[in-house]
């Protein structure tokens, strides 16, 4: 209890400190703050993942009532994915904000927001009242808008925070409906009241219950159709949020969604369909059209979206293993939807983090200016490159183990099924191939365009690689990145306990489970030491065999053309146009072009820009309504004095004449009743 209030009190006195501070010793003080709460939220968090509840009980409000806080195995794992996204973040995030340093008060702000982030983070893991979540909730929502908005002289970061924002608050409005549902029907806050409202109403109630938090952790999470606001607040935001963002932030909707499989009784096997639905469409989309952007933030944050669906696909055939009773099944789905969180986190934060880096280097993220950037920032290429090849599931790195897993549900799954779902498994998984060829294909244009060949832009100023301090936490998300790759048995091993309060399975079966994610693994594992052998031995021997040849470094045979231009190189748009012309259906394309004219022609232009279909049709055409039915009434507000005073002489006569009429309504309909 009395670390529980540490906790509680280090945010407080960070608060009071701020104002007195000087700006370079926020970040310190801010940073240091984190750390402590890291420690201790770790602490508990490590004892969770060794099989102990920990439960705090606290007096509350009469409003609240008691406030329980619960920390399980699932909690404990996704405490210690925050507390190291946030630690990594919150050191890149020192050096990164060095060029904010004359923006002394917005800075002091940020301190503020990004320790209320992690706060509210770790509180959503723990809290068991209905009442206090959604305070917590909507302070991560609060802080998290601000965060987009660091840099509000930007139009862009403005609405960017206003959206996530609005948004954010359609995901409150649903999660208050299903906490006011069980709260009326039960007269608690406490979570283990949706456990016994969904146990003692069987059938159709529990689903709809658990629907209602679906949408709201949906949105929060960016399932496509509730991604809209993601686009737009990931590239907005300063690269250290955007990796906080798409690690952990978009991962507190997984959480609740987790969370309510563990409380809500009802029909799995419906759910985990649902959720499997969602899923695909999302991954299938969400790659669809990263490939096509051109501003590298964005289009690592449609990238969230299809990992979003990844890791939906493994809770989607966990809770499928549960309707069916095939807890291997189960096991696997979960266990694969778990660690893809994990790594997700890590290799997308790495890839944000290494997009900060080229930002600040070249000063735009617009694929089409960059080229050539491996000569001058080799370091933050390389640890790119790594993400890269981890996003798209390829071995040795970590992307590649929870996607087997997945797949090995899959198959689990397709073992004496019948035609109705065999069609379903055989789907889901040529959308997981799809979604694997498409991020190749994404990530394959954005290394190659922006760290290979030349720049394709004239830049003003020196390029060089940022300072090392900025590149340490980003080689110890690398070191991970690898390690989850080479030795996965240690991290799904750690998985078993959370695995296990979904699956339910008792403790002599915890060990065959072990023994079988071993047997699927061991060929994996193998085969991956003996590719890292094979390239080892492949780099020592070219290193042996011209160690006395002398280098010569020339030009780039051009083909036989003796005036190349950095313009013949492939832009993003042009690498990519084939797959466009493929797409163009599911696709929202708008051009804008220059025709040229006369014998030396010159100020040609050609772009392409895509849009989102979805958004176009889910939330600008019904704004664009709204807009023209309120456009409707506005000759009401005509500037008119006399007609404002009308106006009010109407509001005080139906204020007197409402009632009376409603009354003599009353007693006639009394008295034909009578009659």
């Amino acid at each position: 209890m009395n670390l529980v209030n540490i906790f509680l009190a280090i945010p407080v006195l960070v608060f009071v400190l701020i104002p007195f501070l000087k700006v370079k010793g926020t970040g310190i003080v801010v940073f240091l703050a984190v750390i402590s709460n890291i420690l201790l939220s770790g602490y508990f968090a490590l004892q969770a993942l060794s099989g102990l509840v920990i439960e705090f009980s606290f007096p509350g409000s009469l409003v609240t009532g008691p406030v329980n806080l619960r920390i399980d195995a699932l909690s404990g794992w996704f405490i210690m994915i925050i507390n190291f996204v946030f630690l990594t973040g919150g050191f890149y995030g020192l050096s990164y904000l060095k060029a904010y340093h004359q923006q002394k008060n917005n800075l002091r702000m940020h301190g503020i927001v990004f320790l209320l982030i992690h706060s509210a983070l770790i509180s959503l893991c723990v809290v068991q009242n209905s009442i206090v979540f959604l305070i917590s909730w909507e302070i991560m929502a609060l802080s998290g808008s601000l965060a987009v908005m660091f840099e509000h002289e930007k139009m862009a970061a403005i609405k960017a925070g206003q959206n996530y924002l609005i948004q954010s608050h359609f995901s409150i409005l649903f999660l208050m409906i299903g906490f006011i549902w069980v709260a009326f029907k039960t007269g608690s806050y406490d979570f283990a009241a949706i456990t016994t409202y969904s146990a003692a109403n069987p059938g159709g109630i529990g689903l709809v219950l658990f629907l209602c938090f679906f949408i709201a952790f949906a949105i929060k999470a960016g399932f496509v159709p509730f991604h809209t606001w993601l686009p737009y607040a990931h590239p907005a935001a300063p690269s250290h949020i955007s990796g906080i963002m798409s690690g952990v932030m978009i991962k507190i909707g997984i959480f609740g969604m987790l969370r309510m499989i563990t409380l809500i009784k009802c029909d799995y096997y419906s759910i985990g369909l649902i959720i499997l639905t969602f899923s695909v469409i999302s991954g299938l989309y969400g790659v669809m059209l990263a490939i096509m952007q051109h501003n590298l933030k964005k289009l690592l944050a449609y990238h969230s979206i299809e990992n979003i669906g990844i890791i939906g696909m493994g809770i989607g055939i966990g809770c499928i293993g549960l309707g069916n009773g095939n807890y291997l099944l189960a096991s696997l789905g979960f266990a694969g939807g778990l660690l893809h969180t994990l790594n997700h986190a890590l290799f997308k934060s790495l890839l944000f983090f290494t997009s900060g880096n080229v930002y600040q280097a070249t000063h735009t993220l617009h694929i089409e200016h960059l080229g050539g950037l491996i000569k001058k920032m080799p370091q933050t290429a390389l640890l790119f490159l790594i993400a890269a090849i981890a996003i798209s599931g390829i071995p040795p790195f970590n992307g590649f183990i929870s996607e087997f897993i997945i797949y090995s549900g899959f198959y689990n799954w397709m073992q004496g099924s019948l035609l109705g779902p065999l069609m379903a498994i055989i789907f889901s998984v040529l959308a997981l191939v799809l979604i694997g060829g498409l991020a190749m294909l994404c990530f394959t244009k954005a290394f190659g365009i922006v760290f290979l060949g030349n720049a394709r832009h004239q830049f003003h100023h020196e390029i060089k690689e940022v300072p090392f301090l900025q590149l340490l936490p980003l080689y110890l998300i690398a070191f991970f990145i690898v390690l989850i790759g080479v030795f996965p048995q240690f991290f799904l091993n750690t998985l078993s306990q959370p695995v296990q309060l979904f699956t339910g399975m008792p403790a002599q079966t915890v060990i065959p489970f072990q023994e079988k994610i071993g047997d699927i693994l061991g060929p994996v594992t193998a085969g991956t030491w003996i590719f890292i052998l094979i390239i080892a031995a492949t780099f020592i021997g070219r290193k042996v065999m011209t160690r006395n040849q002398k280098v010569v470094i020339g030009p780039t045979w051009g083909c036989g053309y003796v005036a190349p231009t950095e313009k013949q190189q492939y832009t993003a748009g042009s690498f990519v146009r084939a797959y466009g012309k493929l797409f163009k259906p599911f696709l929202s394309v708008t051009k804008t072009e220059k025709e040229v004219h006369g014998i030396f022609p010159t100020g040609g232009s050609y772009e392409t820009h895509f849009y989102d279909s979805l958004e176009k049709y889910l939330i600008d055409n019904p704004i664009a309504a709204y807009k023209w039915l309120l456009g409707r009434f506005s000759f009401l507000q005509n500037g008119r004095l006399q007609f404002y005073i009308l106006y009010g002489i109407v509001f005080i006569a139906a204020v007197i004449c409402v009632p009376l009429i409603y009354d003599q309504v009353v007693l006639f309909i009394e008295f034909i009743k009578q009659i």
